[in-house]
């Protein structure tokens, strides 16, 4: 597999923090925190923050702190603590001796508040939570103020201290914030800062029965902690405001927040609310499943922290939310393993093939590369046999066409071992076929024949023998639609779960070297996918893998096609005709009409050239990276060369471009999208738009 040349887009947080830097703010410090909730285990959508929290701390050699937003003990728990240090630190990411919690900073938060009450910035808020949503107003009304609002200082003082020792049950009384009930912002329309709560603590024990509010907590402990930088994702651009408030009123630190869009990924459950919903109903195994989006799930399945962190760093980061595809989560496992897993060979659907001509009796073992990515990986030895396991899906008898693997009559290579050529088959008296027989040719030993004959497939294998039994695990996407709608994914959303997600297999066939692969341990099954031992699951005696990521299957590709040949609707047979001007006689007929709704699937965007150029070995093709506003390029594979010899001219060019189209793996690295162009009898000519429009505008 050739590897992307990628290049990040400007991140413009780094710009931010240049510019910082180049004006002194901060005293010339970089100092980042990454604050996860300890409710829940962390996904991938936390790896994008950990990356660029921690990243940018070391890109610009500052420190970036691990604090833990733990204002809400009812849904807390150590586990989650441990998970999260423990996912970062798998990431390759250190604290040193940076871990701290808002609990650390419970007094002190108290006393802000306190601060607050005696400026008249804040009151103690006697109506319900019901009547707090129903004062608030909405966006075109504004809100009303709480009757307890004008409270006196001094009362709010004794109330809040009296909610602090615990005299009050839980939701009678708030404390909140002093500002502007008409804000066109609802997040100023007084705030509540803080709860009654009686719940025991997980760091804490009892000593609190009121807890901070998340935008109360928030700004104050990145203060306390001297940070400079304060990057959340974009739901809170909102909330900057009173982030900003809070600090302007108590005349303290101000760290700056900066947005950034949350990841998005298809075919994914992104709710830690949902996710937690999975695994308390067990419809999944845990929070490490491998079929979750976790940290942990991903790990088990067999994802690598390099594979993950160079997935965060090619999504780029943006101001604007998109969907991310998750094939290009899976590209970037497939060429990391691709350089570092050994290859093996294994069979999940065993078919018993016997060599008649072998000698009974005999065995042999056989060179096999390791991996032909790392010739200092070396070889391995496998046996071979007169009996042999091979893939049920390589062998038809009664073949259709394309179909080139073992079939009655005809010779397949196996993989580092000899020609064999199908003569016979058992059937049970279901009429399946249970043996395939064949016979070999000896002097075709290592796969080649002396008198040059060729075959059309290459088979895997295993000898009968010396395999071993294993459990495999095939896992595929949770959700079965890619981008579920807000009522899709609302509270019905378990509707849309990929009811083939997990496929168990028992009676796999692995070779020998298997028996002592160590949990974790990742490797290739050839022609198969990418594979690794359970971390949970897996013994000597009682070996399971789980399928990390598919490799290509070009004759399911075949299969796909043929299944829609015959839905496919016939071209008229003649063009219609044209009222005035010349009729075009160079034109294919007309497609198939279709619907508004169908063309709604495409994802028209505004794309920007920012680099272009020739692919070396291609006559066709440019390369381009292009800016499509999502804080990163996209690179795609052009076939223009013939209408742009020069295609650097294309720099600064803003091109219509299809952006949700699957990315496709070429020879020269991985095309992710599609320009559109003009073309007709030797003319071809790049769609392109004037005026003042920015990259990732829509196209309609």
């Amino acid at each position: 597999m050739s590897s992307v040349d990628f290049t990040p887009a400007p991140n413009f947080i780094k710009t931010i923090i240049t510019e910082d830097l180049q004006t002194n703010k901060s005293g010339g410090r970089v100092h980042t925190r990454f604050p996860p909730e300890p409710n829940g285990y962390l996904h991938i959508g936390h790896a994008k923050s950990i990356c660029l929290n921690f990243g940018l701390a070391l890109e610009f050699n500052g420190l970036c702190n691990l604090r833990f937003d733990d204002t809400n003990p009812s849904k807390e728990d150590v586990e989650y603590v441990e998970s999260i240090k423990t996912d970062v630190r798998w990431l390759g990411f250190d604290w040193a001796d940076r871990e701290y919690y808002a609990s650390d900073y419970f007094q002190q938060l108290y006393d802000f508040a306190l601060r607050l009450i005696r400026k008249r910035k804040a009151y103690v808020d006697d109506l319900s939570a019901e009547q707090i949503r129903e004062f608030r107003g909405t966006l075109t009304e504004p809100g009303k103020e709480s009757p307890f609002r004008n409270r006196p200082p001094e009362e709010s003082l004794a109330l809040f201290e009296r909610m602090r020792s615990g005299e009050f049950p839980d939701g009678s009384r708030v404390l909140r914030a002093r500002i502007d009930m008409s804000s066109p912002n609802l997040n100023l329309r007084d705030p509540v800062m803080y709860r009654i709560l009686h719940a025991e603590h997980h760091r804490t024990g009892n000593t609190w029965c009121i807890y901070p509010m998340y935008d109360f907590a928030h700004g104050q402990c990145d203060s306390i902690e001297d940070i400079t930088h304060s990057i959340c994702t974009l739901e809170f651009e909102d909330h900057r405001p009173l982030y900003d408030w809070f600090l302007n009123e108590l005349e303290i630190g101000h760290p700056q927040q900066i947005e950034f869009a949350r990841l998005n990924l298809s075919h994914t459950v992104m709710s830690k609310r949902k996710l937690l919903q999975l695994v308390q109903e067990g419809v999944v195994s845990g929070w490490d499943d491998p079929r979750m989006p976790t940290l942990s799930g991903l790990r088990r399945r067999g994802y690598t922290p390099e594979a993950i962190r160079s997935f965060c760093e090619r999504i780029g980061v943006a101001k604007r939310d998109s969907m991310v595809d998750v094939a290009l989560l899976e590209y970037c496992i497939r060429e990391d393993l691709n350089k570092r897993a050994p290859r093996v060979m294994a069979v999940l659907r065993p078919l018993r093939l016997v060599i008649d001509n072998y000698p009974e009796g005999r065995e042999e073992e056989l060179d096999a590369l390791n991996n032909p990515e790392d010739p200092t990986m070396g070889t391995r030895k496998v046996p071979f046999s007169r009996e042999l396991f091979i893939e049920e899906d390589d062998f038809m008898e009664t073949p259709p066409a394309k179909f080139y693997r073992l079939s009655p009559g005809r010779e397949v290579r196996l993989r580092y071992a000899y020609f064999v050529k199908c003569v016979g088959v058992v059937k049970n008296q279901g009429g399946r076929v249970t043996e395939v027989h064949c016979t070999y040719d000896p002097n075709t030993k290592g796969g080649d024949a002396p008198d040059g004959r060729k075959v059309k497939a290459t088979l895997h294998w295993v000898s009968a023998p010396h395999s071993i039994a294993a459990e495999v695990r095939v896992y595929d996407h949770l959700l079965s639609k890619a981008e579920p709608s807000e009522e899709e994914g609302g509270a019905d959303f378990k509707t849309l779960l990929n009811r083939r997600s997990l496929e168990v297999l028992k009676g796999c066939r692995l070779e020998p070297g298997l028996s002592k692969a160590a949990p974790g341990s990742r490797f290739q099954f050839e022609r198969l996918g990418y594979f690794s031992v359970d971390s949970e699951d897996s013994t000597p005696e009682h070996p399971v893998f789980n399928r990390t990521v598919t490799l290509k299957d070009e004759w399911t590709k075949i299969q796909k096609t043929q299944e829609k040949e015959p839905a496919k609707l016939k071209s008229p047979k003649a063009i219609p005709e044209i009222s005035a001007g010349r009729q075009r006689t160079d034109l294919v007929p007309i497609a198939p009409e279709i619907t508004i709704d169908d063309f709604s699937m495409l994802d028209l965007r505004v794309a920007v050239v920012r680099e272009a150029g020739l692919v070396p070995g291609a006559d066709k093709l440019v390369k381009l990276m292009l800016d499509v506003g999502e804080g990163r390029l996209r690179q795609v594979f052009a076939g223009i060369r013939s209408a742009y010899p020069e295609p650097e001219n294309l720099v600064g060019k803003k091109m219509m471009f299809v952006a949700n189209l699957k990315p496709r793996q070429m020879k020269f690295g991985l095309s992710e999208g599609m320009i559109l162009a003009g073309s007709g009898k030797n003319r071809l000519a790049v769609a392109t738009f004037d005026g003042d429009l920015e990259p990732g505008d829509k196209v309609s």
